[in-house]
């Protein structure tokens, strides 16, 4: 599993780009937030964060420009009849603070201004995603203070990669970070394999 890819921006359009990692080239589908910060960056240093989707006809990468956005990316694609392409669309159109105040604040219209996303779908995101984001905007899960979200994300791509699906691994690890929020990696696991 690619985590990130660090390179040299070789093509740069607003639906994708192409960083050149010690002579291979990466296609990553993009979205315009992304862009926007590849265009400010240097083009010898840049560095997206990856989600793989491998599908039987095509093994596509798609490239964010921080975490968060590929959290909300992630958050987007686990409700039921949002693809990539519709997620890639959402995080083209807001900011990923937008979307979660959008998402915090009941805010369908926000949604349905999207290409793509009907009023079904707007409602679906909310109402799926409404328990995953902090109604601050601050950051994207709830337990985000920055060590903690960090022994968060570790932890559950840790029980991703063990087999465990993310929303109940996600879904472990809110009820344990919320009782004990100093937990490290380690301990956060050992627990969180004991719930599941």
């Amino acid at each position: 599993m690619i985590d990130y890819i660090k390179g040299q921006v070789v093509e740069l359009n607003p639906a994708y780009a192409v960083i050149d990692n010690h002579g291979i080239g990466y296609m990553m589908n993009i979205s315009l937030s992304t862009y926007d910060a590849l265009s400010r960056v240097g083009q010898d240093d840049a560095l997206l964060y990856v989600h793989e989707a491998i599908r039987e006809d095509a093994h596509l990468l798609y490239g964010f420009a921080t975490k968060r956005e590929r959290e909300a990316f992630l958050l987007l694609i686990s409700v039921s009849g949002v693809g990539p392409n519709i997620a890639r669309m959402v995080l083209s159109s807001m900011s990923v603070d937008e979307f979660s105040q959008a998402i915090a604040g009941n805010n369908v219209a926000m949604f349905k201004s999207v290409k793509g996303v009907g009023a079904k779908t707007a409602q679906r995101i909310i109402v799926d995603l409404k328990d995953k984001i902090k109604p601050t905007g601050d950051t994207l899960l709830e337990q985000t203070g920055t060590a903690t979200g960090e022994v968060f994300d570790e932890a559950l791509a840790a029980l991703v990669m063990l087999g465990f699906t993310q929303q109940a691994s996600q879904k472990a690890l809110k009820s344990l970070f919320s009782s004990h929020p100093s937990l490290t990696v380690e301990q956060a696991i050992k627990q969180a394999l004991k719930m599941m």
